[in-house]
Order: C-alpha cells, then structure tokens, then sequence
C-alpha cells in the first residue's frame, strides 16, 4: 500500500448480490489503523432496507445453489483457494492495517483460513452419507444431508479473515447462501474475500458483507428467512445472540470468551516452555482467543519460572505491525487499551504482585498508536477479577498450585472452557490431565492449541453455546439437516396394508 494511500480515508461498503453496495443509511464508524491511532477508513452501518437486500438476494439464490452438484461446488472453492493464495500478501496486509497485528502474524491467518478452503474442497465425500440394502422386506433405507437455507455470521475484529472462512466457506460448501457481518473494527478483509469469491465464480447471492453494529445483528436475528445463525464475541454477548436465535427456532453456535490456562509441571523443560508462553500470552497483543493468560506453576516451579518470563516480557520487540523482526503490535483501539489498563490497576489493587508493568510504555514514531508493553503478574489469586474474567490484552498471570490435582481442579472450576495446555515430560499425567480436565480444546506441550482445518474449533461450558463447533466436520452437521429417507416400490407392496413397524424378513 502505498503512502498516498494510507494516508487517504477509505469509504467501505457493504457487499451484495455479487456487487458492492454504498450505505444507504447515511450512518458510518470510524476504522483506525492501531498503529497511528489514525483513522483510515469509514464504514457504513446497514438499514433495515439493507437488511432486507442481503437476505433477500441470498433467498434468491438458495435454491439453485443448493441444487448445484457438491463437485462443482468444491471446483469453485478450489478456484477461490488459488485467488487466495495469489492475494495472500495483499489479504495480510488489509488484516495488519486494520487490526495492528504483525504483517508475519497476519500472513499465518491467511494461511489458515486457506486451509479450511482446502478441507472445503472435500465436500463431495464429505456430504456421502450411508445406505442400507434391505432394511426391511423390500425396503432400503438412507440418509441425506442438505443445506439448512440462509446462513449468518457474526465475526469479531481479531481474526477478520480465517473466523469468516469458519462460516461462509463451510456454509456454502454444504449449499448454503450467507451473510456475514463482520467487526466494524476491521472490516476491510471481508469486502476483499466477497470481492475474491465472485471472481471464482461462484453465483450471486451465495456470500454477501453487511456492515453494522447490535441493531444489525438483531435484524439479522428477527429476520424470518435466516434459518442459522454462527457467531463469535464476548460470552454476554454469545449468550444473547444464543438465546435471542434460539427462539425463534434457528440453528445457532455462538462461541464466547476465553480463559486460557497453562499448566507447567516441575518436570517441564522450562526454556521451551517459557518461549511457549511468551509466544502465545503476548503475540498479536494477547487479542487471541486462543491466548495464554493464565500460567498455573505446579510445585516448585514457579520461582524459576517467573524469574525467566519476567526477562523475556521485559525485551519484548513491540512496533507497528508492518516493521520487520518485532514480537508485538498494538491494541485495537484506545478504547480497550483502556480497558486492559484498568484490570492492570485491578490487579495491582487486589493484591496480586506486578512483576513487570508495560503501563506507560511507548513506540518511537508511533506515539498516537494505542501501545502497552507486556505485564506480568505474580500471586494472583482465583477471586481476582484479572484471573476471573478475559483480558483479552497483553497481562499474563501466574498462580500457584502444589500439585497436578489442584491445577486440574482450577481450571475445571473456571467457567470458561475455551482452551488449555499442559507442559510436561510425564505421559501419565498428560493423559490424566487430557481425560479429566473440562476443556474443549487440549494442547499437550503445545500452547494455544488451535485445531486444524479438518478437526474443529470450539470451547466447553460458558465459552460455546449450541451444540456444535466451529469448522470441520461439525460445521458439515451445523449447516446441514439430517434427513432419513425409506422406499418400497410398488412390486414389492402387493401383499397390502401394514400396520406394523417394517420389519426385516
């Protein structure tokens, strides 16, 4: 991008029925790059006419493309998987500009979210179902699966390409039509993915962008031709959508908040485990959802460990997300910047030790940006509200437990059960830990565990509500009803009416 350019305010759209769309509404939102603490874009929040045209122009073209062949279906998703790999730098660069995250760090969500193009693929042998010959006297019976209609989701601003190839890639592999309401924080990727979708060839209709804020998405909720609902934000906000889909009788997931903890055993091989954690409390600013944010050092662990953490926070490379050889962007605004600084304040008020303070600190030639260093806190204790609640920031704590039961008990008394890792040498406890701990994702020596593309995504307890997860083949069944089907014909009906269960004979 080139200076002329990032100096000049962007207007955005929205994206329908295969084409951009100005907003209507006379309503926009500022976006900022995070670096400069710019505004850099403006984008339109949808009215209810602009509603209305998105669901519309996906109703329409539902029943073709859920009558399309899968195969032809998946040689569209393999044509809009090279144009993404053509693009790729291009897709990174939109996710650093509006998010802040480093360009390196932008780069591997594009790559991911090929990824899930590339599972999207498989969709012929993935839609296959099962057959059963002579289910009763002359009778066979099977299953089908088939698209559920019109498809929303609902994205937040730290993943603003590979959580929406979670949804409408899935969706439209399976012969739904979408729509896709993005972060207004980050919104640029969307356009470009929508933008790269039409050029692979895929009909009108089957993915559309709108942009907006709670009044759009409760639109979207109300609306009655939206069969299914997938979304990804805050708990609170997870629940509501949930709950507020739900009766109206949609098919909903809504994935919420995460408090991630890592648990470090005395045995741990403490250098890899330290660049394990530095890697996943601190990269991308701690705006994973997937982000260590809670150590748990079992036994005598904690001393040895604290000391190495505290060194490596303190060298933190932190910059504008498209400089080379950095460790750390900002956040995204100076709204949550103040956020993350009051729980820092917290933490300090409740008695938990400060063993680094990243309050205060500043980037060189990016004193507007909205910047924190890395914090790191000793002591903390579980009734704290920095151990209780998603920071979602670059504040990583500690707290210390004497053994694995105990660490074991923690986590599993959190109310969010998004992820969890356990760094070892023991197999016996990593699989007493893997069977006992009630956590939807696991990572054994492996921080912020996150599942690949043909596996799926999605936490336990108050981190998911529905009953399915993310990506993979859950998201075949999300997007899909299960139909069973029973045939006879006539030859084989001649003895007359049955006013049994068929039987086999």
């Amino acid at each position: 991008m080139s200076e002329e350019n990032q100096s000049t305010v962007r207007r955005l759209t929205h994206f329908i029925d295969g084409q951009r769309a100005a907003g209507a509404s006379g309503r926009f939102a500022d976006v900022f790059d995070p670096a400069q603490g710019r505004v850099t874009a403006r984008v339109p929040a949808a009215s209810a006419a602009e509603v209305d045209a998105a669901v519309a122009a996906a109703k329409a073209a539902f029943p073709s493309w859920s009558d399309t062949a899968p195969l032809k279906r998946a040689r569209l998703m393999f044509r809009f998987k090279q144009l993404l790999e053509a693009h790729a730098d291009e897709l990174a660069e939109l996710i650093t500009r509006d998010h802040g995250k480093l360009f390196e760090d932008a780069k591997g969500e594009v790559v991911r979210s090929i990824e899930i193009v590339e599972f999207a693929c498989g969709i012929p042998n993935l839609l296959k179902t099962e057959f059963t010959d002579q289910t009763a006297g002359g009778m066979d019976a099977w299953n089908l699966r088939q698209p559920v209609g019109v498809a929303v989701g609902v994205t937040p601003f730290n993943f603003p390409m590979v959580v929406p190839c979670w949804m409408f890639v899935m969706a439209a592999a399976t012969g739904n039509t979408f729509i896709l309401k993005p972060s207004e924080r980050t919104p640029s990727a969307s356009i470009r993915l929508a933008e790269l979708f039409i050029e692979a060839g895929f009909p009108r209709g089957v993915s559309n962008v709108l942009h907006g804020s709670k009044d759009v998405v409760d639109a979207l909720i109300r609306h009655p031709d939206v069969a299914a609902i997938s979304a990804v934000a805050s708990t609170p906000v997870a629940e509501y959508i949930y709950s507020e889909a739900a009766k109206r009788g949609k098919r909903v997931q809504a994935l919420g908040s995460a408090k991630n903890h890592l648990v470090v055993m005395p045995d741990a091989n403490l250098d890899q485990t330290v660049e394990a954690v530095i890697n996943s409390a601190y990269g991308s600013a701690g705006e994973r959802c997937m982000a260590t944010s809670v150590v748990v050092a079992v036994g005598h662990v904690g001393d040895a460990l604290i000391e190495r953490l505290a060194a490596r926070v303190r060298a933190l490379r932190i910059g504008g997300g498209m400089e080379p050889d950095l460790d750390m962007g900002p956040l995204i605004s100076a709204a949550h910047r103040a956020k993350v600084l009051g729980y820092i304040d917290a933490g300090v008020a409740a008695g938990a030790r400060l063993v680094v303070d990243g309050r205060g600190h500043s980037v060189a030639g990016h004193e507007d940006g909205f910047f924190l260093g890395g914090s790191l806190f000793d002591n903390v204790e579980p009734d704290m509200s920095i151990y209780r609640e998603e920071i979602f920031g670059p504040v990583l704590s500690v707290v210390r437990v004497p053994d694995l039961a105990s660490a074991i008990a923690l986590v599993n008394a959190h109310e969010l059960g998004n992820c969890v890792s356990l760094f070892t040498s023991d197999g016996g406890a990593a699989r007493a830990f893997t069977r006992q701990i009630q956590v939807g994702m696991v990572g054994i020596n492996v921080p912020s565990p996150v599942p690949s593309a043909w596996h799926s995504f999605g936490g336990w307890k108050r981190s998911l509500f529905g009953d399915h997860h993310a990506y993979g083949e859950e998201a075949v069944r999300f997007y899909t009803r299960y139909k069973s089907v029973m045939q006879r014909w006539p030859d084989s009906i001649a003895k007359g009416a049955e006013f049994l269960m068929p039987l086999a004979t």
